[in-house]
């Protein structure tokens, strides 16, 4: 696998990327320059430290409060990892196993859920989100619960499809004639082969969810004003975007980044795990 990525330069960019972002998570205390909530009007939306009247004290500037912007992007990608990674493990745990019931059972199960599941898919995401955010306020736990449970239908729909091809295999029907019950063929026959569209799905997710995050905190939707998030700094950098960019810009490149780098990786994962575009790229 490890030769496959050396040779796919694009997922080598990707996974690098990730780690960084990883890395900045993890390692926050010992790599920042200053507490993130430290205020200190005197030096309110000081500029870069490769700008006139910057210092190195401040690598990326201050923003309006005096904050330091640089222990903010860093502290910032923990908020986003860590929406991301809960909110994929939520919505990935509901919608397998209810997309692998409508899947098996079929008939009015399957009519029923897939009801269901259409018709949450069909509402616009982002205001269906917004929407929810507003009504259950500002919190982390709030932002990971929202994307957990609207997440869901696009891993239960992915997984129910995997199911229904799975199921008809010859290794399935010669568990259910050896009187295998369905809660065993489920989880240990049918499940374990879905592994590799799902990881796949949730490279994919978890890029969406980060950027959705920094949107919700953009309009004052998602974590405290307090907390550093990436949202949160654009949304203090919105008003000075013309004479004090730079308050904004090193979220908004944190956030392109990231998804960038989630992006090739899930593009080489897809490849590897999937044989037959692995075997039409060589």
């Amino acid at each position: 696998m490890w030769k496959l990525l050396w040779n796919d330069k694009s997922g080598l960019i990707g996974l690098i990327l990730f780690l960084i972002v990883v890395f900045a998570a993890v390692f926050a205390p010992m790599i920042s320059t200053a507490d993130p909530l430290d205020q200190n009007l005197k030096i309110s939306k000081m500029p870069p430290a490769w700008h006139e009247g910057g210092s190195w004290e401040h690598p990326f500037g201050t923003d309006p409060l005096g904050r330091d912007l640089y222990s903010r992007v860093i502290y910032g990608s923990r908020v986003s990892l860590t929406v991301g990674f809960f909110g994929v493990l939520i919505a990935g745990g509901l919608g397998m196993i209810v997309g692998a019931i409508a899947g098996y059972f079929g008939g009015r199960v399957d009519d029923l859920v897939m009801g269901i599941i259409n018709m949450i898919l069909s509402l616009p995401y982002l205001l269906f989100v917004v929407f929810i955010a507003a009504v259950l306020g500002r919190s982390l736990l709030n932002i990971i619960l929202i994307f957990g449970i609207t997440d869901a239908p696009i891993f239960a729909r992915v997984t129910r499809g995997e199911v229904l091809r799975i199921k008809e295999l010859g290794y399935i029907e010669s568990a259910v004639c050896a009187g295998a019950r369905w809660p065993r063929i489920v989880f240990d026959h049918i499940l374990p082969n879905l592994i590799g569209p799902l990881i796949v799905l949730s490279t994919f997710e978890m890029s969406a969810m980060i950027f959705y995050e920094a949107g919700l905190g953009f309009l004052g939707l998602s974590v405290p004003p307090s907390v550093p998030s990436w949202g949160n700094m654009l949304s203090d950098g919105r008003l000075y975007l013309q004479q004090h960019p730079w308050i904004a810009t090193y979220a908004g490149l944190a956030i392109m980044f990231t998804s960038l780098g989630m992006n090739l990786l899930g593009d080489w994962l897809r490849d590897v795990l999937d044989p037959r575009r692995r075997r039409a790229r060589k």
